[in-house]
């Protein structure tokens, strides 16, 4: 049944170190796309996004009052926020959780590891370790696998302008959601 399956093409840099300090945007998707984590109301829109705070006020743009989250999002955020804090080199710097995806920057601050002794992966402190580590706590909360086996790195991210365009992307992807390349009807 398998290999009936299309092959995911793996669109992270083949030869790049993940554990390298700096700050990545990844996306994460739950499998088939299946809008499970929020639902978006676009109403009461504001003129100009950049006079929305709320992404540069804390580490998400979940007080939003347009992203209600579901049960599985409600995890999913549990999640985000709990691993923010175990890891002394990597941290969450924005996330929003869409219908379908979260959207994250991490930064990689320093080769690290996990601030508690026990290890939940091999290779502590890199950006795959902690999506795997995100994924798995998820996944064993609500009882199946939710998240399509690979993540995107969109961008290794260069400087503040790169950052300030990620974040503006994150922001607007609520304001865009219906045009978004991860957008379904189901």
């Amino acid at each position: 049944m398998e290999e009936n399956l299309p092959k995911r093409k793996n669109i992270r840099l083949k030869e790049y170190d993940y554990s390298e300090p700096g700050l990545y945007f990844i996306t994460i998707c739950t499998e088939g796309r299946r809008k499970i984590l929020s639902k978006i109301a676009l109403t009461d829109v504001p003129d100009d996004p950049r006079s929305h705070t709320a992404i540069f006020v804390g580490v998400d743009v979940l007080d939003d009052p347009r992203i209600e989250l579901t049960e599985y999002g409600k995890i999913a955020d549990k999640y985000i926020k709990q691993l923010n804090g175990h890891y002394d080199s990597i941290s969450v710097e924005q996330y929003v959780i869409m219908p379908n995806h979260i959207h994250m920057i991490l930064f990689v601050k320093s080769r690290g590891s996990s601030r508690t002794s026990t290890p939940t992966s091999r290779q502590h402190g890199t950006v795959p370790a902690f999506v795997s580590t995100f994924k798995r706590f998820c996944n064993k909360e609500i009882g199946e696998n939710i998240w399509q086996s690979i993540f995107k790195s969109h961008h290794i991210i260069r400087d503040k302008r790169d950052f300030d365009e990620i974040s503006k992307y994150i922001y607007e992807n609520l304001l865009k959601w219906q045009f978004d390349e991860l957008y379904s009807e189901e």
